[in-house]
């Protein structure tokens, strides 16, 4: 087996794992609170929201720092980092005794993250030219389907098991990704003695600011539209449906269709691209996303939404692996784990974004508001995208072989 291959294996599985421990805790959230001691319903929602955002919006702060640690000393010490540090905080979370240490633990996972960081780059520096789309596109679908499945599986884990073992097996997974990576992971890689470089040298460096910027933005607002509905669709499948005793599971399928889809699209979408151009894989993600959200808020059954989810996962599968892709293939090499750092910080932003802006658009002005909204915001991407990404490299695709 290509060490390419083998690197890409063992990578899905920790970043799939990695999602998962991210994003399970949302739907036990705030039962476990409850059994923490705070009964009052206000507090239990303060404290979920605070536990389950503060991960996310450390993340997005110390992802580029990792970045730049990999450039550094390589990305395989990255990656045993972040895997055994996510493990044994994961894990303790079980053994949490009040509300203040699970949010501070909460918070000391956002801050030692960056397995997702170290495997994108460690898949795009490792990876010829000819696999590159497919592998980035592969790998793409791991942190997606993980973050994407994580509340089913992690409500499941709770509801069968018990809340704290949740946690446990979620770190042990962790620990099984820590020695998997340790084993089998293999990485070329020079050291070179470079002084360290504040971030307005680093971006200096950049040759392709403007599309840099786009390709962020492109990547933060699909994010955002995956997790728009987060915090209404359980509300909403409760609306379309007489059976409330099969409301959790099926907001749990729903939600979980775009990751199956995600899984399933991602690494074909990846394959195309290097075949016809990542930004045409970008353009078309992005337009079709965003028409997929309007009808989504006329459905009247539960199984309609799931299919055009399915169809939204299809669609976004293609965005993730194009623009990292491109982010390769426009950065120079000693800045490439730095470019994915603030890309995995764009994507931690838009998953705290989204959430935020789902819940505050249904309350407001009611939940068909949130599919117009996002429907909005993709198809205003889309344009931008055209403008900024689409027409510049279409002129220039051999200067960038893309």
């Amino acid at each position: 087996m290509p060490v390419w291959r083998r690197n890409l294996i063992v990578c899905w599985f920790g970043m799939f794992v990695t999602g998962v421990g991210m994003s399970q805790i949302a739907p036990i959230l705030p039962l476990y609170i409850k059994e923490l001691g705070v009964q009052d319903t206000n507090a239990v929602a303060r404290y979920a929201g605070l536990a389950f955002g503060i991960t996310f919006i450390i993340s997005a702060l110390f992802s580029p720092v990792w970045g730049m640690a990999a450039d550094k000393v390589g990305r395989k010490p990255m990656l045993l980092r972040a895997s055994l540090g996510m493990a044994l905080v994961i894990g303790a979370m079980g053994f949490a005794q009040s509300v203040h240490m699970l949010v501070g633990l909460r918070l000391l996972q956002g801050v030692i993250t960056g397995y997702g960081t170290a495997c994108t780059t460690l898949i795009a520096t490792q990876t010829d030219k000819e696999h590159a789309g497919f592998a980035l596109g592969t790998l793409s679908t791991a942190n997606v389907a993980g973050s994407l499945l994580g509340p089913t599986i992690g409500a499941f884990i709770a509801e069968n098991v018990g809340l704290r073992d949740s946690f446990f097996l979620t770190g042990a997974l962790m620990l099984i990704a820590f020695f998997t990576t340790l084993l089998f992971v293999k990485e070329t890689f020079e050291r070179k003695d470079r002084k360290v470089m504040r971030f307005k040298e680093v971006w200096s460096a950049v040759p392709e600011k403007s599309l840099t910027l786009t390709l962020f933005a492109a990547f933060f607002m699909l994010t955002a539209a995956m997790y728009s509905v987060e915090p209404i669709i359980t509300v909403y499948i409760s609306r379309l449906t007489e059976n409330a005793g099969h409301v959790a599971l099926l907001a749990g399928l729903t939600f979980s269709a775009s990751g199956l889809a995600n899984i399933i699209s991602a690494p074909r979408l990846g394959k195309l691209s290097d075949k016809i151009g990542s930004h045409r894989i970008i353009l078309v993600a992005l337009l079709a996303a965003g028409l997929l959200f309007i009808p989504q808020a006329f459905v009247t059954r539960p199984w309609q939404l799931m299919v055009l989810r399915f169809l939204l996962g299809l669609a976004a599968g293609g965005l993730n692996p194009s623009v990292n892709t491109l982010i390769k293939k426009i950065t120079p090499d000693f800045l490439t784990g730095r470019m994915f750092g603030f890309s995995m910080s764009a994507a931690y932003l838009g998953v705290f974004g989204g959430s935020v802006l789902g819940g505050q658009m249904a309350g407001w002005l009611g939940f068909r508001s949130v599919f117009f909204t996002t429907a909005l915001l993709l198809l205003g991407n889309a344009v931008w995208v055209y403008y900024k990404v689409y027409k510049k490299l279409n002129k220039e695709r051999e200067v960038w072989n893309i």
